[in-house]
Parts: C-alpha cells; structure tokens; sequence
C-alpha cells in the first residue's frame, strides 16, 4: 500500500520514493506526496522521477500515477516527487475554506443535505439541496468566517481508522469534519472568503467560494 506523506506533510513539495510496480504508462510507488482526486479535491500537479503526471486515480487504498508513455521507469527504481506547491498551497486552503462553509450552513439550515463538492485551484464549490436561497445567509457565514480565520486556531488532522485508511480534521472550539483531503496548519491561513449563489436548476443550491488576496 502506498504510504501518503501528504497527509502527515501536507507542505513538503520533495520526496525519494521507489517504484513498486509498472504497467506500461502507469505506475505505483512505495511512498506519495502527490495527492489524487477524491473528496471534490483536485489532484495535485507535478512529476515523478522528472515525468510529468498526466493522472492520479484512487484504487483501493492504493495510488495509481499515469505518466507519458516514453517514460523509462522500472521497479526498483528510486526517484524523486516534484510537485506544484501553489497550486497545492491553494487546493489545502480552498479545501478548508468549503469545509468552514459547509459547517456553517449544517449549523444556519439544520437537516439541509450536501449534494455534491469541488474543490480546483482557483474556487470551491458546494451544492445543496434545497428550495429556497441560500444568499440571506452569506454575510453572517463571511463575517463568522473571518471571525475564525482571525482567531488562527490550529487544525487538527489524524486516523479515525488507521486500517480503512480514514482521516479526520478538528478545530477546537468549532467542528470535527471526516475528511481525507490536505490542509492547511492554522484557519489564519485562509483569510478572508467570498461567497457567491448560482441557482443551478429547481431544488438546488449552489454556493461558490473563493478567497480575498
């Protein structure tokens, strides 16, 4: 099974791991910085072994990387991970900064269900299912927000189930959320949020997020 560096060493962008299998243009490795798709989480962006990674897919609890087909990778070989820190940099923060708003509405609208999530370099998103507007709601959810990031609260991340490979994050004082993405050391990493309401067909909201520089 491969070992996730990133979820004990969500900001280191090296790493010397040794392929463990290859067939054809993908390949597994003994140990992984690079993250892959799950949750509504992006993938990272970066290389292995100076090979740029086309796809990282999820397969059990292991990690399957696609690289170019002229790679030359054997098993046995060691190399070295590369990956794209701002963009993992963003990911960590957009990620969290869903995971703040998905707890404030949980709290704002009890028993309102979570459809569906995204989470890209540039902006979050999270859909809802529900009949009415979620917008009166935005400028006490931003206002509470900025009010936790200042605060600068440690978060808190481990193994609710170290076999099943689950994951969790808790912040003192405000929620513990299930979660097997990367994040951020502090909720004043975030900073400030912006909310924004697309109604994207009857019985569902959807709310985007991005970050004020």
């Amino acid at each position: 099974m491969t070992r996730k560096v990133f979820w004990d060493e969500p900001y280191r962008t090296t790493l010397d791991t040794v392929v463990t299998l290859v067939n054809g243009d993908q390949v597994k490795v003994d140990s992984t910085i690079y993250f892959a798709f799950s949750g509504g989480q992006e993938s990272d962006s970066g290389s292995l072994g100076g090979y740029r990674v086309i796809n990282a897919e999820k397969r059990g609890l292991d990690i399957v990387y696609t690289l170019p087909h002229e790679h030359a990778l054997r098993v046995g070989d060691f190399v070295t991970w590369q990956i794209d820190w701002e963009r993992r940099y963003r990911l960590m923060c957009l990620h969290f900064a869903a995971e703040m708003v998905l707890q404030f509405i949980y709290r704002l609208r009890p028993g309102i269900e979570r459809i569906g999530a995204h989470i890209a370099q540039d902006k979050a998103r999270i859909d809802f299912a529900s009949d009415s507007s979620l917008s009166p709601l935005f400028a006490e959810i931003e206002s509470t927000a900025l009010d936790l990031t200042t605060r600068d609260l440690p978060i808190l991340t481990d193994f609710s189930d170290v076999q099943a490979q689950r994951r969790f994050w808790k912040v003192d004082g405000f929620a513990t959320m299930a979660c097997g993405g990367t994040h951020p050391k502090s909720t004043g990493e975030i900073g400030a949020l912006k909310l924004k309401r697309k109604n994207t067909g009857k019985g569902k909201e959807r709310i985007e997020i991005t970050l004020l520089e």
